[in-house]
């Protein structure tokens, strides 16, 4: 499953964010990882879950993005929800078809392995497109 938030810049994304991986921490049965860019939140998510920091780990683009995605989850199979912080900033891509394929494979790689996906995407929400619309 996948869950998107979605919202202009200071519209409350990121906290809404904290406090999903937060309950999930407490909640879910299996390892919480949250991926960010930089380490804003370190002091913000309780310390049961993983915070990883995508521009430590040279993550450029969709395709590395998968990658990494599908090498924590071969590391880890405990995993059951992975947070990601702006995927246009983890990323490094603002193309809504390529954010679009990205959710998709979200979808079905969540599905495949049991990994339930929150992601925030800074942009408008009334823009939207069906695609991403079907996971809010």
């Amino acid at each position: 499953m996948v869950s998107v938030i979605m919202g202009l810049k200071g519209s409350g994304k990121t906290k809404h964010l904290i406090e999903l991986v937060n309950i999930a921490v407490d909640k879910d049965p299996g390892q919480v990882v949250l991926i960010e860019k930089g380490q804003k939140l370190t002091y913000d998510i309780k310390h049961g879950a993983r915070l990883v920091d995508s521009s430590a780990c040279g993550l450029h683009g969709n395709d590395m993005l998968r990658g990494f995605v599908a090498g924590l989850h071969a590391g880890n199979y405990d995993i059951s929800h992975i947070f990601i912080d702006s995927l246009f900033k983890v990323s490094g891509s603002d193309s809504i078809p390529e954010a679009e394929a990205l959710l998709t494979w979200f979808d079905e790689f969540g599905r495949l392995n049991n990994v339930n996906f929150t992601v925030t995407i800074s942009a408008d929400a009334a823009d939207a497109t069906e695609k991403i619309r079907k996971h809010f």
